[in-house]
């Protein structure tokens, strides 16, 4: 019996290896931002299925993806200027849009490995913007949802050919 070869790929990836950033500008030409203090973040693509079984499956239910919807859950620490006590203007950008109505409730938004890997997408969403709270001993964190409104599209990722960066890990 042969022994398999084990893969190559022997180094685990790092939660933190992707960034957020959202495009804050007020023209078609996007100005990135990056989205600072995201200490989780989750992506998520979700399908739709549904029944398409016919007489031909011989008993076994047969699915089809109809749809997909995508998200992303976050959570930030709540940046604040040390001296001036201003939030930070991207993170306010988010909250602002999270209160708005029409055209201004939506954000465009891209995340990307920051290593440069072959992982990066670019979307339009809707925020929702969930501060924590907590007691007098906690940091003041906020809960962000983006739920993407089209699709996610698939980019070419902005640090593409830049070699890995301190996001390696075991």
């Amino acid at each position: 019996m042969a022994t398999p070869t084990p893969p190559a790929e022997t180094v685990t990836a790092l939660a933190r290896r992707y960034r957020l950033e959202v495009d804050t500008s007020t023209t078609s030409t996007p100005v990135w931002t990056l989205l600072p203090g995201v200490t989780e973040f989750a992506p998520k693509i979700e399908p739709t299925q549904q029944e398409v079984t016919t007489y031909d499956a011989e008993g076994w239910v047969e699915q089809a993806v109809t749809m997909l919807a995508w998200s992303i859950e976050t959570t930030i620490a709540h940046r604040a200027h040390p001296t001036t006590g201003a939030f930070n203007p991207t993170q306010e950008y988010i909250r602002k849009a999270s209160m708005a109505f029409g055209a201004a409730s939506y954000v465009r938004v891209r995340y990307y490995d920051r290593t440069g890997a072959d992982d990066a997408y670019e979307g339009s969403a809707l925020v929702t913007w969930e501060p924590d709270g907590g007691g007098p001993d906690e940091v003041d964190t906020i809960k962000i949802t983006l739920t993407g409104s089209g699709p996610l599209r698939s980019i070419t990722n902005p640090v593409a050919g830049t070699g890995p960066k301190n996001g390696g890990g075991s």
